[in-house]
């Protein structure tokens, strides 16, 4: 089933509305479909290189609109749906993800593998800070689309491969460097803060 929907996803590349499907598949997979979109955007910037970064933000408006849908589901009874979705255990794991991190969890989901749907949909049902989950999906999903897209446009199929194929090891490092620089900031920031309150 699933090559089956990745190959009717590559072929709207070829279509007139392969813009519109682009926004339309990024708005379904935050909330339902379970392709990301991924897919069409590498095939269309890999038709039309100079449009990448359209594409991109395309996919990223697509994205983050899809997410606040999949909140506003969460809101409106996302519980019950979750928990048929991925079991009641897993759903206090991102319950407890939500209370620990809030915003972190979105940020890293966004970006990752991890199903993007059942943090949008588990942001709603667990009431996480609206204004916190729309800025972290705007900030991890356009990361993510504009990134697969800018290295499409400068190494060209070579670099649809290997993201194709190492996806998910790219990701982990991403994370990493993302929590490391944010740990350095928070370090930075503590020490200049001490050392205005020393000299003050």
């Amino acid at each position: 089933m699933f090559e089956e929907l990745y190959h009717w996803m590559l072929s709207w590349a070829e279509s007139p509305y392969a813009v519109p499907a682009l926004f339309g598949l990024a708005f379904a997979e935050s909330s339902f479909f379970p392709v990301p979109p991924d897919v069409l955007l590498m095939a269309l910037t890999l038709g039309n290189p100079s449009w990448g970064m359209y594409y991109a933000a395309v996919t990223t408006a697509g994205s983050v609109l899809g997410g606040i849908g999949g909140y506003a589901i969460g809101w409106g009874g996302g519980r019950p749906l979750l928990r048929r979705l991925i079991g009641a255990e897993r759903m206090q794991t991102i319950h407890d993800a939500f209370e620990r991190y809030e915003g972190w969890a979105i940020l890293i989901a966004g970006f990752t593998p991890v199903p993007y749907k059942v943090f949008t949909i588990g942001a709603g049902a667990f009431y996480v800070n609206f204004k916190i989950f729309v800025l972290a999906s705007m900030i991890s999903r356009g990361a993510r689309f504009f990134l697969v897209a800018g290295a499409i446009q400068l190494l060209g199929p070579w670099m649809k491969a290997l993201i194709e194929a190492y996806f998910n090891y790219f990701t982990v490092v991403f994370v990493l460097l993302l929590i490391l620089g944010f740990i350095g900031v928070g370090h930075r920031i503590k020490r200049t803060t001490h050392s205005h309150v020393q000299n003050g």
